[in-house]
């Protein structure tokens, strides 16, 4: 009923309009006459007819210069570590036609364009199926044990070759080593923050010629470029003591960074920092100890190194400088003292100070005294029972030393009397 009665009040209020047309006498022709209406197509021109669909979506999933300036976008560029279509391009199929909208604009110029079958091509399956095979999962670079660096597949400890050449001048038997390789972010008032790259390396042949770089530019590879070349334009040459290790002891600095550099023996290695490790293979140092204080800057580190080895002088010059002779006892000379340099002029006994530093370690360390730190009794040696071994282990301290001074003098462990009172041997023993 309340459907009937709607429709019935509608009914009434249309009554009258069709008689007010008829009241008024419009023309008939002006309103009902559909001859004067135009069927022309308009054009409908926008961003989304003009572009196809690749450039459509990339306008979506892409971002702006003013954003990659400020930093967003960071992972837009890098590779997907699954990706389900792969292989497969929006709008192209097995048969090349072209599709308006998907593989083509909708309108090119004026031209309004029409679905339409290109020629085919015989070769477009085997490049489909080359760059499905090609793409796989994303992988870091696997690399081989000699390769690696300290921080594993990452730049610093990893060799980049030699320097580029320099003309004709090329450097053979050079390696270089990074030894830093860092970001840097750049607040700039008209660009936003900035992405820089700094790179740190060493390099050199082996035999005393080295030199390290800094280099900073957009991207990492330009920087560990830059910075390889400009050590390889500034190389300078150190001497080494038989060709092994450095001529002394020395104490070198830089910023709040200290380094205490001893002179070891041969067959000693590198126990030291590990920039330090690789600026000595660099050079051809083989056996030193450095012992690193204060702050672990590594650019401190490198460069507080480099000064020392450079303020280093050889025998000769520290008997110059002292104007006395230069003396050394070595283990396996028996501790005979064996003179090393001998200056030109040699002063009296009468013109040496009384206070006058005469130990050659003590010189050349500038009274300096590496740190050495408070060592702490193991646990068990503050217990009772560790006492208790003490007093019964003390009758054999000495035995396993003398067991080998006996095998040493005699071939046999036997005692010393021996000689003076010969044992008799047995029936069995003749």
């Amino acid at each position: 009923m309340t459907m009937l009665s709607k429709l019935l009040s509608i009914r009434s209020i249309a009554a009258p309009i069709n008689v007010f047309y008829k009241q008024i006498n419009f023309p008939v022709n002006v309103i009902h006459n559909l001859t004067n209406f135009s069927t022309t197509s308009v054009k409908s021109v926008n961003f989304f007819n003009k572009l196809p669909a690749e450039k459509l979506w990339k306008s979506v999933t892409s971002v702006s210069n003013a954003g990659a300036k400020k930093g967003r976008g960071k992972g837009a560029g890098r590779i997907r570590i699954r990706d389900l279509n792969r292989g497969q391009v929006i709008g192209i199929g097995k048969i090349n036609m072209l599709w308006p909208g998907l593989s083509a604009p909708v309108i090119r110029g004026r031209e309004l364009l029409k679905q339409q079958r290109l020629p085919d091509d015989p070769e477009r399956m085997e490049k489909l199926i080359k760059l499905r095979d090609s793409m796989t999962k994303f992988r870091r670079l696997r690399l081989s044990p000699i390769e690696r660096g300290w921080s594993g597949a990452r730049m610093p400890g990893r060799s980049i070759g030699p320097p580029d050449p320099i003309g004709e001048d090329e450097f053979t038997g050079f390696d270089t080593k990074v030894l830093q390789l860092r970001s840097l972010l750049i607040m700039k008032g008209n660009l936003g923050r900035t992405r820089n790259y700094q790179a740190m390396v060493v390099t050199g042949n082996g035999q005393g010629l080295a030199g390290f770089g800094l280099g900073r530019a957009k991207e990492a590879s330009a920087a560990l470029r830059k910075a390889k070349n400009r050590a390889g334009q500034k190389l300078m040459h150190f001497e080494t003591y038989n060709g092994h290790t450095v001529f002394h002891d020395f104490y070198t600095a830089f910023g709040k960074t200290k380094i205490f550099v001893q002179k070891k023996n041969e067959g000693y290695g590198l126990k030291c920092h590990r920039a330090i490790k690789e600026i000595c293979q660099a050079i051809g140092i083989k056996d030193l100890r450095a012992k690193l204080e204060g702050s672990n800057n590594l650019q401190h580190i490198v460069k507080a190194f480099f000064i020392g080895l450079l303020q280093q002088r050889t025998h000769q010059q520290l008997a110059e400088e002292k104007k006395l002779h230069l003396v050394e006892y070595k283990a396996e000379n028996a501790y005979y003292p064996k003179v090393v340099a001998s200056p030109s002029t040699v002063r009296t006994q009468d013109e040496i100070l009384k206070d006058e530093t005469l130990d050659f370690v003590q010189y050349v360390m500038n009274d300096r005294v590496i740190l050495k730190k408070k060592r702490f009794p193991r646990f068990y040696e503050t217990m009772p029972h560790y006492k208790i071994f003490l007093k019964k282990f003390e009758r054999y301290r000495n035995h396993e030393k003398i067991r080998l001074m006996l095998k040493t003098e005699y071939g046999a462990v036997k005692s010393f009397l021996n000689d003076r009172y010969p044992e008799e041997k047995t029936e069995s023993e003749a």
